[in-house]
């Protein structure tokens, strides 16, 4: 296994965080940073994700073929969907179960649920074509139009490097004026995170994740510059996030759709809070490892891990919400969600890892042992 690193430790945050923010009303809710920001854990999230997809494909010393990049990345898109179509049936036997067991039907319309029960055949056509999205489980589809698209990029930027982010922000800037989406069914309307916006933050990841050259190095020269222009956005974004003032703010008098704090298309505020944060967080994986090196172990190792325990938070989550349903929200009951929720994501990622050094193990053993060269000579 990989040892613990920046991007693992704050994917593994941001697994932790979503967990939290996805049951409303919780005790902890209140300690994540979204409080405090213009963002939350989804731009996080996905900027990692495209840091995350550059590492994968770029190695100096073994190039790979063009070819080779499209199937790992395209293998990739289809494994997300495979797990979004699975937690997604898993959610709604989850909310069927609870509905029949606590005699409680209005269950049945928890988060956009209710048309795979009212309208089974063409919800379950949505499902399957990613048209028809749960509440609280739809960044995944958005993460495999994201990997779809991730070999266009990555293939541009091999033959046109300097055309990558110039078409990323003429994209973002157009679905902002435009309000491009993608269109939801059955139930009519869109999808919770335009592609077309989100992209932005993901190919920002991918280009940033550059060592050597282009806009990563660029960061990297000037760090202490950025972080000195993002404190004051921080500081802003503070203050309207605590005095909740994006209630006052829109933007439909630029000529653009959406209004601050707007998450569906990425809005401005909450790119350049994220980035922001970015900025002034570069660096400090550092200090954390030299002082609480167990967090920075736990935290990477849910972040190896992070397709397999994002689906177990995000079921947890909703088990979680089922519970304070049934107990009502206390700190005691939160607590121990927290707890037990947080420990089953560890736990999957233990096992997960479990099962890669036990193989790994296995491997030599099973392997042919080799003759010397005397003895298979002589026979």
């Amino acid at each position: 296994m990989r040892p613990a690193n920046a991007i693992d430790f704050w994917r593994g945050y941001a697994l932790i965080s979503i967990f939290v923010n996805h049951i409303p009303g919780n005790f902890f809710e209140r300690f994540q940073y979204r409080n405090l920001t213009l963002s939350d854990s989804a731009e996080l999230f996905v900027f990692l994700a495209g840091w995350a997809m550059r590492l994968s494909i770029e190695n100096p010393k073994r190039p790979m073929s063009n070819s080779a990049i499209v199937y790992k990345l395209w293998g990739r898109a289809f494994t997300i969907y495979v797990a979004q179509t699975f937690i997604t049936e898993i959610a709604i036997f989850i909310l069927a179960a609870a509905s029949v067991w606590l005699d409680a039907p209005f269950l049945l319309d928890w988060h956009n649920v209710g048309a795979v029960f009212h309208q089974p055949v063409e919800a379950h056509i949505g499902l399957v074509l990613l048209t028809h999205q749960l509440g609280y489980f739809n960044i995944l589809p958005l993460y495999v139009v994201l990997m779809l698209a991730a070999p266009a990029v990555a293939l541009l930027y091999r033959a046109l490097p300097m055309v990558v982010l110039p078409l990323s922000v003429g994209l973002y800037v157009a679905t902002l004026i435009l309000g491009w989406n993608l269109p939801s069914w059955p139930i009519e309307g869109t999808w919770f995170f335009s592609p077309f916006a989100w992209q932005l933050i993901y190919v920002l990841g991918f280009l940033l994740a550059g060592k050597r050259t282009d806009l990563g190095a660029f960061g990297r020269r000037h760090l202490r510059v950025l972080q000195m222009v993002a404190i004051p956005i921080v500081l802003v974004g503070l203050v309207i996030a605590s005095t909740r003032y994006w209630d006052w703010i829109s933007l439909p008098s630029l000529g653009l759709p959406v209004k601050v704090y707007d998450k569906t298309f990425m809005s401005p505020d909450r790119l350049a809070s994220v980035l922001a944060l970015i900025a002034l967080g570069g660096g400090i994986f550092t200090y954390i490892d030299a002082w609480l090196p167990g967090l920075t172990n736990f935290l990477s190792m849910l972040g190896r891990n992070g397709l397999h325990v994002f689906c177990a938070g995000s079921l947890l989550s909703l088990c979680g919400q089922i519970v304070r349903f049934m107990y009502g929200g206390s700190i005691a009951t939160d607590a121990i969600l927290f707890v037990v929720g947080v420990s089953i994501m560890a736990a999957t990622a233990w096992v997960l890892e479990w099962r890669s050094r036990t193989k790994a193990q296995a491997a030599p053993a099973s392997a042919p042992v080799a003759q010397p060269v005397a003895a298979a000579s002589s026979s």
